[in-house]
């Protein structure tokens, strides 16, 4: 294990998430570890899980084994991306960067949202290889053609288009947090911050501290003061199948659709001509009350998978989580929280701990099912199944 952890020796997500919740200042970490309203769905994500059963096989040859694949015809090192995350760069100083440089050296995607705190440049620069950036529609539809062009221009090798942020739903904890970037200086929070040494060091020794995709870059919007009212207002209501049309001719290269969760919306999303959608609930944080990820996974891949690459986001903190995604028709999966948790932990050494566990839990799995190949990975590895998928 990495000497960068002093505690007890990390084996799982869940000692990583231990460490984030010590080491990251409380707003952040419940902006990253909470749900909207009564938080069923956040829940539910990762609680659906656990009542699908794997089959175990013996005596098969399990020498010589591989997680490669592809994920939108990008070569991969296992079906793994990271996912868009809000204010990554507040978990941990430069967090965006920290996170896209080990998911390059672990050969799997990185995916930049438009509510970071590094920029898209500030992520070209500092990173060797291509990640993929992740839209919102605002109403500004100016500055939406702008970030196109910027991702476009720092090499972005996919767009990943969010479809479920039209409003927001209620986070409780932001509300009585008084999250904002960065934090405010009331009495709670200074007192908070004073157990957190080392991010504040760390915050202090960097520039980034605020939306640096928005900031200077949206009319109006040249200091923290605009941003937040900004902000408020933007996210459009109207963002419909036109809009994701238009996004798409603008782009002119892969298109990823998230936020998918009902078989109709599937069959809309296979009809636009992008090249994969991302089943999601926006990791519980919109429609408290909707089905779990993994629980819409199969309809939807029962009804599109032949004709659009679907893919699958919430819930995962395990290998075992990714297999059986894709034995329910994910070609891949996204991790946020999880290498989240990671980079409070420990910046990139933590995100390189998480894929690094997530990996060697799926490789074992896998082998442990009768297989040695991810690609053969089906349905057949599952001893229950949900209903949609049997």
């Amino acid at each position: 294990m990495s000497r960068f952890f002093s505690e007890a020796p990390v084996t799982c997500i869940e000692d990583l998430r231990r460490l984030a919740e010590r080491r990251v200042p409380r707003m952040f970490y419940d902006y990253a570890d909470s749900g909207s309203y009564t938080e069923s769905t956040y829940r539910a994500n990762q609680d659906d899980f656990a009542p699908i059963k794997l089959r175990q096989r013996v005596a098969v040859d399990m020498t010589n084994r591989t997680l490669a694949s592809e994920m939108i015809g990008q070569p991969v090192s296992m079906p793994v991306a990271l996912a868009p995350t809000g204010l990554t760069g507040m978990q941990h100083p430069d967090g965006e960067i920290l996170a896209a440089r080990a998911a390059a050296k672990a050969g799997v995607p990185f995916t930049l949202s438009t509510m970071s705190i590094c920029s898209i440049e500030d992520v070209a620069e500092n990173t060797d290889r291509p990640f993929w950036f992740q839209l919102y529609v605002m109403r500004d539809r100016d500055f939406i053609n702008r970030l196109i062009d910027r991702a476009k221009a720092a090499g972005c090798s996919a767009l990943v288009l969010t479809l479920d942020l039209q409003i927001l739903g209620q986070r409780h904890k932001d509300i009585r947090n008084g999250l904002s970037t960065p934090p405010r200086m009331t009495l709670p929070n200074i007192l908070n911050l004073a157990t957190k040494p080392r991010w504040c060091l760390g915050m202090l020794q960097t520039q980034r501290r605020t939306f640096r995709n928005i900031v200077g870059h949206a009319s109006g919007v040249s200091d923290l003061s605009s941003l937040s009212s900004w902000t408020a207002e933007q996210f459009d209501p109207r963002l419909n199948w036109d809009d994701v049309k238009r996004i798409q001719d603008r782009w002119g290269g892969p298109l990823i659709l998230k936020g998918i969760l009902d078989p109709e919306d599937a069959e809309l999303a296979a009809r636009s001509g992008a090249q994969a959608l991302i089943v999601s609930n926006h990791g519980g944080r919109q429609l408290d009350g909707a089905i779990s990820s993994i629980a819409a996974l199969p309809a939807i891949a029962a009804q599109v998978g032949d004709r659009i690459e679907v893919l699958m986001d919430g819930g995962i903190r395990s290998g075992q989580d990714v297999i059986k995604a894709i034995a329910l028709g994910a070609k891949g999966v996204f991790i946020g929280r999880a290498f989240l948790y990671g980079l409070g932990a420990g910046g990139e050494a933590g995100v390189t701990q998480c894929l690094d566990i997530i990996r060697k839990e799926l490789d074992v799995t896998m082998a442990m099912c009768g297989l040695r190949d991810i690609k053969a990975v089906t349905a057949d590895i599952l001893a229950t199944k949900p209903a949609a998928a049997a």
